[in-house]
Protein backbone atom coordinates (compact mmCIF):
# COMPACT_ATOMS: atom_id res chain seq x y z
CA UNK A 1 0.00 0.00 0.00
CA UNK A 2 1.54 3.66 -0.92
CA UNK A 3 0.67 6.58 1.80
CA UNK A 4 1.35 10.11 1.76
CA UNK A 5 1.67 12.73 4.42
CA UNK A 6 2.21 16.53 4.34
CA UNK A 7 3.76 18.45 6.89
CA UNK A 8 4.26 22.07 7.80
CA UNK A 9 6.57 23.76 10.24
CA UNK A 10 7.11 27.85 10.81
CA UNK A 11 9.11 29.58 13.36
CA UNK A 12 10.55 32.63 14.31
CA UNK A 13 13.66 34.26 14.14
CA UNK A 14 15.24 35.64 17.58
CA UNK A 15 18.73 36.53 18.22
CA UNK A 16 21.43 34.46 20.17
CA UNK A 17 20.85 30.90 18.08
CA UNK A 18 22.49 28.83 15.50
CA UNK A 19 20.44 28.96 12.24
CA UNK A 20 19.83 24.97 11.92
CA UNK A 21 17.39 24.02 8.53
CA UNK A 22 17.81 20.68 7.21
CA UNK A 23 20.81 19.47 9.46
CA UNK A 24 23.02 22.31 8.13
CA UNK A 25 23.91 25.33 9.87
CA UNK A 26 23.83 28.38 8.26
CA UNK A 27 25.50 31.77 8.56
CA UNK A 28 22.85 34.00 9.56
CA UNK A 29 22.27 37.03 12.10
CA UNK A 30 19.59 35.45 13.79
CA UNK A 31 18.29 31.92 14.29
CA UNK A 32 14.45 30.22 15.17
CA UNK A 33 13.10 29.94 18.40
CA UNK A 34 11.92 26.37 19.38
CA UNK A 35 12.10 23.71 22.12
CA UNK A 36 14.35 21.98 19.54
CA UNK A 37 16.77 23.39 17.47
CA UNK A 38 13.78 24.89 15.62
CA UNK A 39 14.67 22.93 12.29
CA UNK A 40 11.75 23.70 10.49
CA UNK A 41 12.42 21.73 7.15
CA UNK A 42 13.36 18.93 9.32
CA UNK A 43 10.04 19.56 11.12
CA UNK A 44 7.54 19.29 8.48
CA UNK A 45 9.66 16.19 7.01
CA UNK A 46 9.26 14.38 10.54
CA UNK A 47 5.50 15.71 10.04
CA UNK A 48 5.05 14.30 6.65
CA UNK A 49 6.57 11.21 7.13
CA UNK A 50 4.57 10.44 10.79
CA UNK A 51 1.24 11.62 8.67
CA UNK A 52 2.16 8.80 5.94
CA UNK A 53 1.81 6.02 8.46
CA UNK A 54 -0.76 7.42 10.50
CA UNK A 55 1.23 8.18 13.77
CA UNK A 56 0.16 11.47 14.89
CA UNK A 57 2.14 14.69 14.90
CA UNK A 58 5.61 15.64 15.65
CA UNK A 59 4.10 17.51 19.03
CA UNK A 60 2.83 13.84 20.23
CA UNK A 61 6.14 12.31 19.92
CA UNK A 62 8.42 14.83 20.57
CA UNK A 63 6.18 17.57 23.08
CA UNK A 64 7.63 20.70 23.72
CA UNK A 65 6.82 20.38 27.48
CA UNK A 66 9.12 17.51 27.48
CA UNK A 67 12.13 19.13 29.22
CA UNK A 68 14.49 15.85 28.69
CA UNK A 69 14.37 16.87 24.78
CA UNK A 70 14.97 20.67 24.91
CA UNK A 71 17.07 21.18 22.71
CA UNK A 72 17.19 17.91 20.42
CA UNK A 73 18.59 17.75 17.00
CA UNK A 74 16.08 17.85 14.93
CA UNK A 75 18.02 15.16 13.01
CA UNK A 76 17.85 12.72 15.69
CA UNK A 77 13.78 13.88 16.01
CA UNK A 78 14.27 12.56 12.18
CA UNK A 79 16.29 9.17 12.91
CA UNK A 80 13.51 8.53 15.62
CA UNK A 81 10.74 9.41 13.51
CA UNK A 82 12.62 6.68 10.61
CA UNK A 83 12.57 3.89 13.76
CA UNK A 84 8.67 4.38 14.09
CA UNK A 85 8.53 3.72 10.27
CA UNK A 86 10.83 0.94 10.52
CA UNK A 87 8.69 -0.78 13.40
CA UNK A 88 5.52 -0.40 11.05
CA UNK A 89 7.88 -1.93 7.96
CA UNK A 90 7.38 1.36 5.99
CA UNK A 91 9.68 2.73 3.12
CA UNK A 92 10.49 6.04 2.08
CA UNK A 93 9.56 6.61 -1.62
CA UNK A 94 10.07 9.83 -2.03
CA UNK A 95 10.28 13.18 0.75
CA UNK A 96 9.78 16.16 -1.05
CA UNK A 97 10.41 19.65 0.59
CA UNK A 98 10.29 23.32 0.43
CA UNK A 99 11.56 26.27 2.63
CA UNK A 100 10.31 29.58 2.51
CA UNK A 101 12.47 32.45 3.25
CA UNK A 102 13.42 35.75 2.17
CA UNK A 103 17.19 35.44 3.63
CA UNK A 104 19.62 33.96 3.79
CA UNK A 105 20.13 32.43 0.67
CA UNK A 106 19.22 28.69 1.05
CA UNK A 107 20.22 27.19 -2.58
CA UNK A 108 23.92 26.94 -2.17
CA UNK A 109 23.29 24.84 1.23
CA UNK A 110 20.27 22.45 -0.73
CA UNK A 111 22.59 18.93 -1.86
CA UNK A 112 24.07 18.98 2.11
CA UNK A 113 20.95 19.11 3.50
CA UNK A 114 19.72 16.41 0.89
CA UNK A 115 22.23 14.44 2.25
CA UNK A 116 21.95 14.85 5.51
CA UNK A 117 18.02 14.35 6.08
CA UNK A 118 18.29 11.26 3.38
CA UNK A 119 20.92 10.22 6.00
CA UNK A 120 18.73 10.77 9.09
CA UNK A 121 15.42 9.00 7.57
CA UNK A 122 17.48 5.76 6.11
CA UNK A 123 17.21 6.57 2.49
CA UNK A 124 19.54 7.67 -0.36
CA UNK A 125 19.51 11.66 -1.23
CA UNK A 126 17.59 10.65 -4.77
CA UNK A 127 14.50 9.86 -2.61
CA UNK A 128 14.46 13.58 -0.96
CA UNK A 129 14.31 16.42 -2.54
CA UNK A 130 14.24 20.53 -0.87
CA UNK A 131 13.45 23.38 -2.53
CA UNK A 132 14.05 26.80 -1.25
CA UNK A 133 11.93 30.02 -2.47
CA UNK A 134 10.37 33.16 -0.78
CA UNK A 135 7.21 34.86 -0.29
CA UNK A 136 7.91 38.06 -1.99
CA UNK A 137 7.59 40.06 0.80
CA UNK A 138 4.41 39.55 1.63
CA UNK A 139 3.57 38.05 5.15
CA UNK A 140 5.33 36.70 8.12
CA UNK A 141 8.48 35.18 5.98
CA UNK A 142 8.09 37.96 3.76
CA UNK A 143 8.52 40.31 6.24
CA UNK A 144 12.03 38.28 7.85
CA UNK A 145 9.72 37.34 11.01
CA UNK A 146 10.55 33.66 10.00
CA UNK A 147 11.35 30.68 8.27
CA UNK A 148 8.53 28.28 7.08
CA UNK A 149 8.82 24.55 5.40
CA UNK A 150 6.11 22.53 3.71
CA UNK A 151 6.88 18.73 3.24
CA UNK A 152 5.24 15.91 1.45
CA UNK A 153 6.31 12.29 1.74
CA UNK A 154 5.38 8.73 -0.07
CA UNK A 155 5.89 5.97 1.85
CA UNK A 156 5.00 2.25 0.98
CA UNK A 157 3.24 0.08 3.81
CA UNK A 158 2.70 -3.57 3.78
CA UNK A 159 -0.84 -4.38 4.13
CA UNK A 160 -0.56 -6.03 7.64
CA UNK A 161 0.80 -2.49 9.08
CA UNK A 162 -3.01 -1.26 9.18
Amino acid sequence: MIRSGIGYDIHRFVDGRKLILGGVEIAHARGLEGHSDADVLSHAIADALLGAISAGDIGEHFPNTDESIRGISSVEILKRVAKLLAEKNARVLNVDATVIAEAPKLAPHALVMRQKLAAAIGVSESKVSVKATTSEKLGFTGRGEGIAAYATATVRLPWSAL
